[in-house]
């Protein structure tokens, strides 16, 4: 197969990895929010509820969780599925699972806010709605940045484990290649793709943990 057919076909998965990145973030960001504050409530039931969902998705393997929901609704509920659902299918598992790792960050961001400035803030006249959004949001924001970037570089490579769906992503388009050419260089330039991807997603990460640094000089 010649060379530019091969990078042609990879920078065709490439788009997918890079799709379902930046989906997962877009929807798994703000869910691990309403999660968190779900698992600190002092609702004994949404408490717990929230802790089980949590300690399941962390516990159970990401391509577990991206078979199950591609195959539950035909399995639990009769319903034929399209092959356009392997790629929604991924973006829910991502999302949900990765909401979970979101969740328990926001949580040990929340809970390292001083009680004093709850206390503080109570004396000033603010809600318990305004304390969260101008007091405690943006210190917890800034917490858990580090934490975050762990995660978000983490998500770059989970991305190849659609490939548990036959998702057309650059790692199974670059593995189909390979094993019709009997070669390792497709899935080698695979690695280089997500190396790249990885960096500048480290480096925008890095931009960001940058400007909410409150101590640069």
């Amino acid at each position: 197969m010649p060379l530019n057919v091969v990078l042609e076909k990879l920078m065709g998965g490439m788009g997918v990895t890079v799709s379902i990145f930046l989906l997962t973030l877009l929807f798994s960001i703000p869910l691990g929010l309403p999660l968190s504050l779900a698992r600190m409530s002092k609702n004994k039931v949404l408490s717990v509820i929230s802790g089980i969902y949590i300690s399941v998705m962390r516990g159970t393997p990401l391509m577990l969780q991206i078979i199950v929901i591609y195959f539950l609704p035909f399995y639990g509920f009769g319903i034929n599925v399209t092959s356009g659902y392997r790629f929604v299918a991924v973006i829910i598992a991502f999302s949900l699972n990765y909401a979970a790792y979101f969740a328990e960050i926001y949580r040990s961001g929340i809970q390292s806010i001083p009680k004093g400035q709850y206390e503080a803030a109570q004396i000033l006249g603010y809600s318990r709605v305004q304390t969260f959004i101008r007091i405690v949001m943006p210190q917890m924001f800034k917490r858990v940045l580090p934490a975050m970037t762990n995660e978000i570089i983490t998500l770059v490579k989970d991305t190849s484990l659609s490939f548990a769906i036959a998702t057309a992503e650059m790692f199974t388009m670059a593995k189909q290649i390979a094993a019709k050419e009997a070669s390792l260089a497709p899935l080698m330039a695979a690695g280089v793709f997500y190396y790249v991807f990885n960096l500048l997603v480290a480096h925008v990460c890095k931009r960001v943990e940058k400007h909410y640094d409150y101590y640069r000089i």
